[in-house]
C-alpha cells in the first residue's frame, strides 16, 4: 500500500506490550542511493529525547500509528554505526529540483509516495513552475525513471513528449 510522505509523520508509536504511545514521529531518515526509508525520527513520549525506529522494527501499520513490541526498539542515534552516514547526509526529497539526464528543468519535488511493506519510494510528485504548469500540470515520476540523486536534484530519464506515432499495418 502506498502512503503519501504527511502520512508517514506526526503518528503516534505504539507499544505492543503496553497498548500506548511511546513515541510521536517527527521526520524521516531517508536513504540517497536506494531512496528507501531507512528510519523514522521520533520523540519520545517519557523524556522528549529524539529517538529512531528502525522501519525492521516497525511490527504493523494502523491508520493511527506504527506498532512496535516495546519502547527497547527505539534507540539514539549515535548507537546506530551502519546508519551514520545516511543519517549525516540528512537527505530530503522534498524541494528537490527535478531534471532530465539532457539538463531539461522539470520542477521540485512536492510529495512523494512510499510503499508502506518495504519502505521505498515508488513515486515522485513534482510540480512546474507556473508557466508550465498551464499547459503540462503535475508529473508523477516513478522509481524506475531515476537515474541519479544528488545533495541538490534529481535525475530522471527522457520523458515521452505528447507526439502520436502512427501504427502502421502490413499486408501479408
Amino acid at each position: 500500500m502506498l502512503q503519501l510522505s504527511a502520512n508517514l509523520i506526526n503518528r503516534d508509536v505504539l507499544s505492543l506490550r503496553t497498548g500506548a504511545p511511546i513515541a510521536r514521529v517527527t521526520g524521516i531518515i531517508l536513504n540517497q542511493d536506494s531512496l528507501k526509508i531507512e528510519g523514522l525520527y521520533c520523540e519520545d513520549r517519557f523524556d522528549k529525547r529524539q529517538l529512531i525506529l528502525l522501519h525492521q522494527d516497525i511490527r504493523e501499520f494502523l491508520p493511527n500509528g506504527y506498532v512496535v513490541n516495546d519502547h527497547e526498539v527505539l534507540v539514539e542515534a549515535e548507537d546506530l554505526v551502519r546508519l551514520k552516514k545516511v543519517i549525516d547526509v540528512d537527505y530530503q526529497l522534498i524541494g528537490k529540483q527535478v531534471v532530465t539526464e539532457s539538463k531539461q528543468r522539470i520542477g521540485k519535488v512536492s510529495d512523494f509516495a512510499t510503499e508502506i511493506e518495504t519502505m521505498m519510494v515508488q513515486k515522485l510528485y513534482v510540480t512546474q513552475s507556473v508557466l508550465k504548469s498551464f499547459t503540462g500540470g503535475s508529473l508523477s515520476v516513478d522509481r524506475t525513471q531515476v537515474v541519479e540523486t544528488t545533495k541538490s536534484k534529481i535525475i530522471i530519464s527522457e520523458l515521452l513528449k505528447g507526439e502520436r506515432y502512427a501504427a502502421t499495418a502490413q499486408a501479408s
